[in-house]
């Protein structure tokens, strides 16, 4: 049984009588790795923002180790912050940077030191203590904005979208990297991305977000493979989308066919969405497909092929490692259990 650490209660957020967070609820436990996940304008950052005390919320509680701190100031929060911009002091040093907040507290000079070169080896820039923030990379920047935050200790680390400024390869590295100091510290994580791949990679438990709204709350494998609705199911990866009807339990009308699934508790003949991954597809024979049609494209995308073809009046994506050739006729087959039945979102 994990144990909780912090918990939002009915937290709603306007700014300029615009709603952007409406009774949000949330759990985090200890030294787990969350990553609040959704487009621009979700209302992932404001959510971050009330943790660490940066905005107050217009209703709703902020609990944190089961005290009550809504109006209790950052600095007294036993967390830190980590933004997209790193605010780093380009006139000090590295180690300067570093220790600014220890001396701050009137820390021991030698105790400092011990925790600087400490936070250094964690993040592997033992060494450059005394270069210019200038003179470093991006990546390395981002290490000591990181360095800074955890030499002080939190609780709780938050990160604002913190990869965003880097490049492809060195974000990849970084999310590997943070996944691993946050596994060696054993402290909290909350991170903000609007990038599926960050949130599948690194984190224990995402929450992904639209409107101001919490969608659905999971294990990046749970989020993936059970999207609760077609939002989410088209956020986290290629999803294809199609409108159908569930006759009964366990069958479902779509693509002008009837086919089983493994869902059920809908009533009889309730419109839904029908969620099939591109990865599911298998593409086969004519003669032996569920459903016929034609290539039109063909794009190779390093480890697999993206095609997509017209069938029964829809264009659906697929995903294989073998090729069809565009103008193709193939077959088209997706087993029960990769067809996911989503209830119809009412837009209020």
């Amino acid at each position: 049984m994990y144990e909780e650490i912090i918990r939002l209660v009915n937290v709603s957020k306007s700014f300029n009588e615009q709603q952007v967070l409406q009774d949000i609820n949330l759990s985090i436990s200890r030294n787990e790795f969350v990553t609040l996940l959704g487009p621009s304008g979700c209302g992932k950052t404001t959510t971050l923002r009330i943790i660490g005390g940066f905005e107050i919320s217009d209703t709703g509680d902020v609990i944190f180790e089961g005290k009550k701190i809504n109006n209790l100031p950052p600095y007294k929060r036993k967390l830190n912050t980590v933004f997209q911009r790193y605010a780093l002091f380009t006139h000090m040093d590295v180690y300067e940077n570093i220790a600014f907040g220890l001396k701050i507290k009137k820390m021991d000079s030698k105790d400092i030191d011990r925790k600087v070169k400490e936070v250094l080896k964690l993040v592997n820039l033992s060494g450059y203590e005394t270069r210019d923030i200038d003179s470093l990379s991006g990546g390395q920047q981002q290490r000591i904005a990181i360095a800074r935050a955890l030499v002080n200790e939190p609780q709780v680390l938050l990160l604002d979208e913190p990869l965003g400024a880097l490049d492809l390869k060195l974000r990849k590295d970084m999310q590997l990297e943070l996944k691993k100091i946050q596994q060696s510290l054993g402290i909290t994580f909350i991170y903000v991305t609007h990038d599926q791949e960050e949130a599948l990679t690194m984190s224990d438990t995402i929450v992904v977000m639209n409107d101001g709204k919490i969608q659905q709350i999971g294990a990046p494998q749970d989020i993936y493979n059970e999207p609760v609705n077609a939002f989410v199911a088209d956020f986290i990866g290629e999803s294809n989308i199609i409108d159908g009807v569930m006759v009964k339990d366990y069958y479902v009308e779509f693509a002008e066919g009837g086919f089983e699934c493994v869902d059920k508790g809908f009533q009889p003949n309730e419109k839904v969405d029908v969620v099939i991954r591109p990865e599911d597809i298998k593409l086969v024979p004519v003669d032996q497909g569920m459903i016929e049609g034609v290539v039109e494209s063909v794009i190779f995308k390093g480890v697999h092929y993206e095609m997509l073809i017209n069938a029964r009046g829809l264009r659906w994506m697929v995903h294989s490692t073998m090729m069809e050739p565009v103008n193709t006729k193939v077959g088209m087959n997706v087993i029960p259990y990769d067809i996911h039945i989503m209830k119809k979102v009412i837009a209020e």
